[in-house]
């Protein structure tokens, strides 16, 4: 076995680690979701569950993307053409924005679930 077979296998199995992760993610956000609306039908606003929900969602997105990227940076270094580089350049630049838009997202609906908090805590909030 040479080094190239394992490190094939090694960027395989991390690029379905970061596909789990993704994939475990959507599972949990949409079982949390119909829960969420199943008590929204019962005349419940919740919109601080539906930012909770984002949340974490967004998070399993960005560190599935993270081990994506690893993955693919492994692939190139077997094989470092010209090509490859670019497709790596063009694919980590794809993912790098998706990250820093999902992750300015998450950031403001922090913002918005802390202020809903505050207000809860003072009585301005909606109930």
């Amino acid at each position: 076995m040479d080094i190239r077979s394992v490190l094939q296998g090694v960027s395989q199995g991390i690029a379905l680690i970061g596909v789990a992760i993704i994939a475990w993610g959507v599972v949990k956000a949409t079982v949390a979701t119909v829960r969420v609306e199943i008590t929204a039908l019962r005349r419940h606003h919740l919109p601080a569950s539906r930012l909770l929900l984002r949340q974490q969602l967004g998070s399993s997105l960005l560190l599935g993307l993270e081990f994506l990227i690893a993955a693919d940076v492994i692939r190139t270094v077997l094989q470092p053409t010209l090509q490859e580089i670019a497709v790596l350049g063009g694919i980590v630049a794809v993912r790098t924005v998706i990250g820093y838009f999902l992750h300015k997202e998450m950031a403001d609906d922090r913002r918005v679930l802390a202020e809903a908090r505050r207000n809860a805590q003072t009585g301005d909030g909606e109930r």
